[in-house]
C-alpha cells in the first residue's frame, strides 16, 4: 500500500481499531502466577532464562522515518552498552524491533504480535496509535515509553510520557514567540497541524495560551501525506497572522517555511519537537529554516555542552559513523535510560514482572538522563515535566540545532491542566 493510499485509509482503520482494541487477546492478567528465579525475583512475561526483551514499534519507512531510525538506533546501543556492563539483574536486554511505517493497521497488529512476549515497549511511535491500544495496555500491564507526547495518552500507569505534552510544549513555544520574537495581544496567530492526536493535543496549547494572551488562532488542519504546504502558506498570509506554530513532521515544517520565505511571507515558525530534521538543512529549505524557524524540545539537544551528550555524542558515532546526529539521539537513549532505571529499582525489589517494573516507575522523581530537564514519573496523570527548551537550526551545530533558550516552562504553563 503506498502513501496516499494509506493516508486515505488510516482514519478509517484506526477508528475501527480503537472500537476491537478494547478487548485484550488474553483472558488473564499478565503477572499472575509469576515465578522466581534463583535470586529470589519474580518474572513474568518477557524475562526468559536471563534475556529481559523489551519491544519497540517504530517508524522507519513513514512521514517519521527519520526519527525512528536515530530512536532506535539510539535505544539498541544503550541495550549493547548495558550488556556489556553485565546487563541489569543478571539478565541481558534484548530489543524486538517491529517497523509499522505510520501505518494504523500495522501498528496495532504490531502490539498484538509483540504484547505477549515483552516485558515493556521502550518505544511506540504514533500518539494515535498508543491511543488506539491505551485500553489494552491497562490490562496487559506492561510498561509502554511512547515516542509520543498526546495529553490523551496522560492517566495510565503504563503508558507514560516523557517530557511535556504537546499543549503543554506548544504554550511554552507560543510564549517565546511572545517575548522573543514580537508577538503581542491582538495578534492573529497561524496553526498548522496534522488531524488526529498529536496535532489536536497541539492545537488544545494554542488555544489556551490564545485566550490568556488575547491571540486569534488560525486553523489550518493537514494530513501526513499532505508535504506542499503552499495552500496554508496562502491562508496564512492573507490572514495577517504575525507568527506560526507547525505541529507535524520534518517535511511539511521544510515546506511551510521555504514556502514562505519563497513568497516574502517573513514570519517567525515553530515547530513541536518531531517537526524538525537536521537532514532538512541540506535542502533548498535551509537558508529559510536558519532564519525564521524554531523547535520546542522536552530536551537539551544531542549537541548540548554536557559530560553526558558529548559521551552519547563520541558513542553514537562509533556505532553508526554513516549517520546523521539529531534529537532522535536524545529521545531514543532517554526512553531507553528511563526503563533501564524502572528494571534496576524493580530488581531492588525482587519484582521483574510486568506489574513490578510499573510500580518501580512510580518511584522515579527526579531522573535526568544527562539533557537537562528532570523528569518526575510519581503521578501518571501528569507529564514527566512541564519544560520545553527552545531551539533553533543551525548546520553548524553537532546535530544541526543550538539552544536559543534553556529549560523553562511559561507561566501559563504551569497552572495548565494538560488535555484541559
Amino acid at each position: 500500500m503506498n502513501a496516499t493510499t494509506r493516508a486515505t485509509a488510516a482514519a478509517t482503520a484506526l477508528a475501527a481499531l480503537l472500537a476491537l482494541t478494547a478487548c485484550s487477546s488474553k483472558a488473564t492478567d499478565g503477572d499472575t502466577g509469576g515465578e522466581k528465579n534463583a535470586g529470589g525475583v519474580k518474572t513474568g512475561e518477557g524475562v526468559s532464562g536471563k534475556t529481559i526483551d523489551l519491544g519497540v514499534l517504530t517508524d522507519m519507512t513513514g512521514v517519521y522515518a527519520t526519527l525512528g531510525k536515530s530512536v532506535t538506533q539510539a535505544q539498541q546501543l544503550y541495550v549493547d552498552q548495558t550488556n556489556a556492563d553485565g546487563g541489569i539483574c543478571g539478565h541481558r536486554l534484548k530489543l524486538t524491533v517491529r517497523d509499522h511505517g505510520y501505518d494504523p493497521q500495522k501498528a496495532v497488529a504490531a502490539y498484538t504480535e509483540l504484547e505477549p512476549k515483552v516485558l515493556g515497549f521502550a518505544q511506540f511511535i504514533g500518539s494515535p496509535f498508543v491511543a488506539a491500544v491505551k485500553q489494552r495496555v491497562d490490562g496487559d500491564k506492561g510498561l509502554v515509553l511512547p515516542q509520543a507526547w498526546s495529553a490523551n495518552l496522560l492517566g495510565s500507569p503504563y503508558v507514560r510520557v516523557i517530557g511535556s505534552t504537546y499543549d503543554l510544549e506548544t504554550i511554552n513555544a507560543i510564549d517565546f514567540l511572545m517575548k522573543e520574537k514580537g508577538l503581542k495581544k491582538g495578534d492573529k496567530l497561524g496553526h498548522v497541524y496534522f488531524e488526529g492526536d498529536y496535532g489536536e493535543s497541539a492545537l488544545k496549547g494554542s488555544k489556551h495560551m490564545a485566550a490568556k494572551a488575547g491571540l486569534t488562532v488560525v486553523e489550518q488542519k493537514i494530513k501526513p501525506t499532505d508535504n506542499d504546504m503552499t495552500a496554508q502558506v496562502s491562508a496564512l498570509k492573507k490572514a495577517g497572522v504575525k507568527g506560526v506554530v507547525i505541529s507535524a513532521g520534518p517535511r511539511q515544517a521544510a515546506s511551510l517555511v521555504g514556502v514562505a520565505a519563497a513568497g516574502r511571507f517573513d514570519v517567525p515558525v515553530i515547530g513541536n519537537n518531531s517537526a524538525f530534521a537536521p537532514q532538512l538543512l541540506a535542502t533548498q529549505a535551509g537558508p529559510a529554516l536558519e532564519k525564521n524557524y524554531y523547535v520546542a524540545s522536552p530536551t537539551l539537544p544531542i549537541g548540548a555542552d554536557t559530560a553526558a551528550a558529548k559521551k552519547l555524542v563520541a558513542d553514537y558515532k562509533k556505532a553508526h559513523p554513516k549517520d546523521s546526529l539529531d534529537n532522535g539521539v536524545v529521545a531514543g537513549w532517554t526512553a531507553a535510560s528511563v526503563f533501564g532505571e524502572a528494571l534496576k529499582k524493580a530488581c531492588e525489589d525482587k519484582d521483574l514482572t510486568r506489574d513490578g517494573v510499573g510500580k518501580a516507575l512510580l518511584t522515579l522523581d527526579a531522573f535526568d538522563s544527562g539533557f537537562g530537564v528532570r523528569q518526575d514519573f510519581t503521578d501518571p496523570k501528569a507529564p514527566s515535566s512541564r519544560e520545553s527548551v527552545i531551539l533553533r537550526p543551525d548546520k553548524r551545530a553537532t546535530g544541526g540545532m543550538k539552544v536559543v533558550r534553556e529549560p523553562g516552562a511559561a507561566q501559563a504553563a504551569r497552572g495548565y491542566t494538560p488535555g484541559g
